[in-house]
């Protein structure tokens, strides 16, 4: 597994969990962990202009995935190249202020948006009440096995 991590702020992003956090979430799916992830840590500020750009709302959020294929189990390569998943942004702002606010540590609120995003990546969604339910326990799950609990 590869993970492209970048930190545009002037915070410490603990990098070891987020890659803890998609290798579990990987294995938790039963996805070889032959696959590429872009991780990228910003302030409010960044993550308000690219959620303006890229989704046409104009409000910071915690994060953002960008999927960069429309994933399902059948569409990893057969021959076990590498596949590129997509990209995650977090904003390090809002997940301390969201740590705060649910009563919990950081590290749990950063490995929440990973973990969140990373079944993004892999084809999961909560537009519907059954989606959300699915999707839901399953970060449960993958932070309850890495002992990230509230």
């Amino acid at each position: 597994m590869d993970v492209l991590f970048e930190n545009t702020t002037n915070t410490n992003a603990d990098e070891k969990l987020i890659n803890s956090v998609i290798a579990e979430s990987l294995k938790y799916e039963g996805i070889s962990d032959n696959c590429e992830i872009s991780v990228t840590i910003v302030n409010d500020n960044e993550i308000h202009s690219i959620n303006l750009k890229h989704r046409g709302i104009d409000r910071p959020t915690d994060v953002l995935s960008f999927p960069l294929i429309d994933f399902t189990k059948d569409s990893l390569p057969s021959d076990n190249s590498k596949i590129y998943l997509g990209d995650i942004v977090i904003s390090i702002e809002t997940a301390v202020r969201q740590a705060k606010e649910y009563g919990h540590s950081i590290n749990r609120e950063i490995g929440f948006l990973t973990a969140h995003s990373m079944l993004h990546l892999l084809g999961y969604d909560h537009m519907t009440k059954e989606e959300e339910e699915i999707m839901f326990k399953k970060q449960e799950e993958i932070l309850n096995r890495l002992d990230l609990r509230r």
